[in-house]
């Protein structure tokens, strides 16, 4: 079954669906399934994802401002327009260096 908020067939700017918030790191899911899903993430400058792992296949992509996405110890960078690809379970941790927002695409192996 389908989760969303969104109709299909209506056309939507991705980074206008999240704003970033002073407080903490916001979260927006945009749709999910049982097989995965998509969902924005907002950061402001300084903020951050501790090490953690998800059981889902991920696509990072980076939509506005920069992150450091540390994957098994290994920091890289993303700036807008990049992204990476992260298999399922695996250690990660996410630090924006700019007010940043991505989209991350999981997918359930």
């Amino acid at each position: 079954m389908l989760n969303t908020d969104y109709k299909f067939g209506e056309v939507h700017c991705i980074a206008d669906q999240i704003e970033t918030g002073s407080d903490k790191v916001h979260f927006k899911p945009i749709f999910s399934n049982e097989n995965g899903g998509v969902v924005l993430v907002a950061f402001k400058a300084g903020q951050k994802l501790d090490t953690h792992v998800a059981p889902a296949e991920l696509m990072v992509n980076v939509l506005e401002g920069e992150i450091e996405f540390t994957v098994l110890d290994k920091p890289h960078t993303l700036k807008a327009g990049e992204f990476m690809l992260v298999g399922a379970e695996v250690a990660h941790s996410v630090l924006a260096k700019a007010d940043s927002k991505m989209m991350l695409v999981k997918v359930k192996p």
